[in-house]
């Protein structure tokens, strides 16, 4: 089995993109699905960021104020540092568990969906093969704005907390430019998804191949000697 990173800039339509690789049958480990499991209220990576940033970033229920706390941190490098080494070692941890049990299914490959892979990420060393999902940088101001309801302040702030997405397709092995329809989009995940399942055709056949020449050369060993 390898792993497919699947990566892009806040808006870019990376989630779009996951959800075709889905419906196409590919497993999905989604690191924001998993941050969000990991603050719920009690869990340790909820107690650190309470130790940390104070209650005044809960809720009434006890559930993170995620649009308080987002202020906080796009707006301060330090605090949202802070915030993810309270949060990245426990979504790390249960991303590794989750691509073991994906081993043990049998699958071929599994995509992790994990938005800032290049950002800094330790997950990136492991991964075989990178994909960009990517967008220009009006497309991507208006979507955040629109889907946010941000203002073109707050928009700003949160796309330059992360690497430019202009720079992520320079590190990517794939890139899928999501700029224009989603038919267009669809279709180039699929053509991506062909080119994955022939990439685990072609490991097959060399690993096959290389046990039968190991198995040769033992048996051509076992006569050579069997000569002496």
């Amino acid at each position: 089995m390898f792993l497919i990173g699947l990566t892009g800039g806040i808006a870019s339509g990376k989630s779009t993109v996951s959800s075709f690789f889905h419906e196409l049958g590919c497993p999905i480990i989604d690191a924001d699905k998993i941050a969000r499991e990991v603050v719920e209220p009690g869990k340790p990576a909820w107690k650190l960021i309470v130790q940390h940033f104070g209650r005044e970033v809960l809720q009434a229920d006890g559930t993170l104020d995620r649009p308080k706390l987002g202020n906080i941190i796009f707006n301060d490098a330090s605090k949202r540092k802070l915030l993810n080494s309270c949060t990245h070692p426990a979504i790390q941890r249960e991303m590794i568990w989750q691509v073991i049990k994906c081993l043990f299914k049998g699958y071929h490959f599994v995509v992790l969906d994990v938005p800032l892979l290049l950002d800094g990420s330790a997950l990136k060393s492991f991964m075989n093969q990178i994909v960009v999902v990517y967008c220009d940088e009006e497309t991507q101001l208006e979507r955040l704005k629109t889907l946010r309801n941000l203002t073109q302040e707050e928009a700003e702030s949160r796309i330059q907390s992360q690497l430019p997405l202009s720079e992520k397709p320079k590190l990517a092995d794939h890139v899928l430019d999501n700029s224009g329809k989603l038919e267009t989009t669809k279709a180039a995940v699929a053509r991506l998804h062909a080119q994955f399942n022939s990439s685990y055709a072609h490991w097959k056949l060399r690993s096959v191949a290389a046990i039968l020449v190991t198995l040769l050369f033992g048996v051509c060993t076992v006569c050579v000697r069997s000569l002496l």
